[in-house]
């Protein structure tokens, strides 16, 4: 059995449907636990003073993995490992390489996590601005227990080379599982006993699962890296100066992050979490539709890039934004008619009142606005990437981060000063009830912003490579434009007709009135894409009849905490 299960995980794809549709089928297990994760913690924690600690403490060691420890990346060292591996005394070669950029990597986030200890009291300040003195002390001792995450899962991502090296994706995709179940497992047995300090053990303890359920494999194959004196600096230069444009990237988003946090932290109590809680739902269908197409594209862009195919790199960039349309916008409206149905299933609890349920909903209608344009996005950098230009995407997201920071406080500073604009939000929302309102604030600039990053993208990726020639992409948006309009319609008042045939007041009769309204909207929605021959539609069913769970994956590394 454990045979067959390496076998299918270390076959190849050939074609980018196939290797998506598996992908976010990956990538959709994966969030299960997360969304179970954050039931957990609305649960036993609630939308209050101990979770806008728990979620502000993340901040800082987030920006640390991404900053410092992301620069020892699977996809920047996997090259240097796989040239070592190839010459005479390849395996000596690779543990040397290896021995040097784990003793860098090493001394270098202990250096910094150390400094960052010291001074955790002064920068908690910018972190949570808002908090009171109490509030304050628990986030800086709880910041200081989870500095020890990143350099685990950064140690983690660095022995991932060789379990991605030898095929051995099962162990590799075990390990978000792994860490997910630690942090499960601290909301359950830790948070009881030690408060919020509970919840950062959750961590610590997730990010050593996280390590430890690769540590068999790679020494299994004699490349555990240990700690050397004799740092090549030459080979951790070579590493950095490939790293630095994608770090980069990272860093900005969880900048970002930081700032919104701090901003969230003066508003009401709970706005931290409910900000929180609504990004990571909206991050799931960006995990299954964005990163499974941009990571299932990556290797055929450089093969054909490399090549001089242009017609063919142009063709599946082309052909991955048709698809990402053609799922990200029925997900977008799906999202948004059954907003409140998915909150409730996922997050309802005893200690997330129907108010919170109300406004994360609301947070989460903003958010997915930006569904279609953050997939695309994720997919035009892999081109760049792949074409060996990773300064453009760099700038563009550094630009495009500063417009949603800016925006954040103008549309933020609105809200509190007029009356107008906050009610209109709050009625289109149907949140005029709701206590807390302004911080919708913040995932509408957020939108915005993603909005204002993909078309200065689009417009930089096609002078650079579509100069005079169509991109014939406006047929398949209208049909799908067209066939999302009519899933959101018959979803919509669905609603209605399963309301009266289920008891709105059970965990299942919420999840069964949004199941079948959704499911009945999707069925509409196929029956128009079938009459209109749309092109993707019959695409994906292709690639579903050849057994696409049979291919090979690429799994994508963690880029955040």
């Amino acid at each position: 059995m454990v045979k067959k299960i390496f076998t299918f995980l270390n076959k190849e794809f050939h074609g980018v449907n196939e290797a998506a549709l598996l992908l976010g089928s990956f990538a959709f297990l994966s969030q299960i636990l997360g969304l179970v994760r954050d039931r957990l913690l609305a649960h036993s924690v609630g939308a209050g003073t101990n979770l806008d600690i728990y979620y502000a403490a993340f901040r800082i060691p987030d920006f640390l993995y991404v900053s410092v420890a992301s620069l020892a990346s699977i996809t920047v060292l996997m090259p240097f490992i796989v040239q070592r591996m190839a010459g005479e005394n390849g395996k000596k070669n690779a543990q040397q390489f290896l021995n040097t950029i784990f003793s860098a990597f090493m001394i270098c986030m202990l250096v910094v996590s150390i400094i960052i200890y010291i001074f955790m009291p002064q920068i908690a300040k910018f972190i949570a601005p808002g908090f009171n003195p109490y509030s304050y002390d628990v986030l800086v001792q709880t910041s200081r227990i989870m500095l020890l995450s990143p350099i685990l899962i950064g140690f983690s991502n660095l022995i991932g080379t060789i379990t991605q090296l030898y095929k051995k994706f099962f162990v590799f995709s075990l390990s978000p599982v792994f860490y997910n179940l630690g942090i499960i497992l601290g909301i359950i047995f830790f948070y009881p006993s030690f408060g919020t300090y509970g919840l950062a053990y959750g961590v610590i303890l997730g990010a050593i699962l996280h390590l430890v359920v690769q540590i068999p494999t790679v020494v299994s194959h004699d490349l555990l890296p240990k700690f050397t004196s004799k740092i090549v600096w030459a080979d951790v230069w070579s590493v950095i100066k490939i790293s630095i444009p994608r770090t980069l990237t990272l860093s900005f988003g969880s900048i970002t992050m930081i700032i919104f946090v701090a901003l969230a932290s003066k508003l009401s109590t709970g706005s931290i979490s409910l900000f929180t809680f609504s990004f990571n739902l909206q991050s799931v269908p960006v995990g299954i539709i964005g990163i499974s197409y941009s990571v299932a594209a990556f290797p055929i862009l450089v093969r054909a890039y490399a090549s001089k195919d242009m017609e063919k790199f142009r063709m599946n960039i082309i052909g991955g934004i048709q698809q990402i349309i053609f799922w990200a916008l029925p997900i977008t409206i799906l999202f948004m008619v059954l907003r409140a149905q998915i909150v409730r299933v996922i997050l309802g609890a005893s200690t997330f009142s129907w108010g919170q349920t109300k406004l994360t909903a609301a947070a989460v209608a903003l958010f997915i606005i930006s569904l279609v344009s953050q997939s695309i996005v994720l997919l035009l950098v892999r081109g760049y990437y792949a074409s060996g230009n990773t300064k453009k995407p760099m700038l563009i997201n550094l630009f495009s981060s500063i417009v949603v920071v800016v925006l954040g406080y103008i549309i933020l500073h609105l809200f509190l000063t007029m009356p107008v604009l906050r009610h209109t939000i709050e009625s289109l929302l149907r949140v005029s009830d709701v206590h807390g309102t302004e911080m919708l604030a913040l995932p509408f600039a957020y939108a915005i912003g993603s909005l204002i990053n993909v078309g200065l993208i689009w417009i930089s990726f096609r002078r650079d490579f579509f100069v005079g020639i169509k991109t014939g992409i406006s047929n398949s948006i209208f049909q799908s434009i067209t066939a999302t309009s009519v899933i959101g319609i018959i979803s919509y008042f669905s609603l209605g007709v399963f309301d009266k045939i289920f008891t709105l007041s059970t965990f299942w009769g919420v999840f069964l009135q949004g199941f079948c309204a959704g499911i009945t909207g999707i069925i509409a929605g196929i029956i128009v894409l079938h009459f209109m021959k749309n092109k993707q539609y019959f695409a994906v069913r292709d690639a579903m009849s050849h057994k696409f769970w049979k291919r090979a994956i690429s799994i994508p590394e963690q880029t955040d905490l």
